[in-house]
């Protein structure tokens, strides 16, 4: 089978979770500088078989959408020109920062650790893609 990934979009960095490849487990892959993003997923997508992409979709408390949203549009539309067979699904990812924080916290990871935000940003993604299996 293939696996699915999951971004944590940023405008400085992008956490990125993988599922197994019997898509039963998330886990986190890596955070990438956001401007290197498209390379490391088409070298990753070239190694590794992807059926579908998760994108966070990162909404206010009001409904509407961030800043970054036209950011993540832009960086969708390129994803779909380079890759028009894998699928992209959007989450909701309201809270996704602070439940990952809660989860490292919870895991026991020592607040030296806790300041890294790329463990931060890859455990958001990780907490993204673990909602959408769920849902699924």
């Amino acid at each position: 089978m293939s696996r699915i990934l999951a971004l944590d979009y940023g405008g400085k960095r992008t956490g990125i979770a993988t599922t197994d490849p019997l898509q039963i487990i998330a886990s986190p892959l890596i955070t990438v500088q956001t401007e290197d993003l498209m390379d490391f997923l088409t070298s990753y997508i070239a190694k590794e078989e992807v059926s579908e992409l998760v994108v966070g979709q990162p909404t206010r408390h009001d409904g509407s959408f961030s800043g970054i949203e036209k950011y993540v549009l832009e960086f969708i539309e390129k994803f779909k020109a380079a890759h028009p067979t894998i699928p992209v699904h959007r989450i909701n990812e309201m809270y996704s920062s602070k439940d990952a924080m809660q989860a490292l916290i919870a895991s026991g990871v020592k607040k030296k650790g806790r300041r890294d935000k790329k463990l931060l940003d890859s455990t958001a993604a990780t907490l993204l893609l673990q909602e959408f299996l769920y849902d699924k």
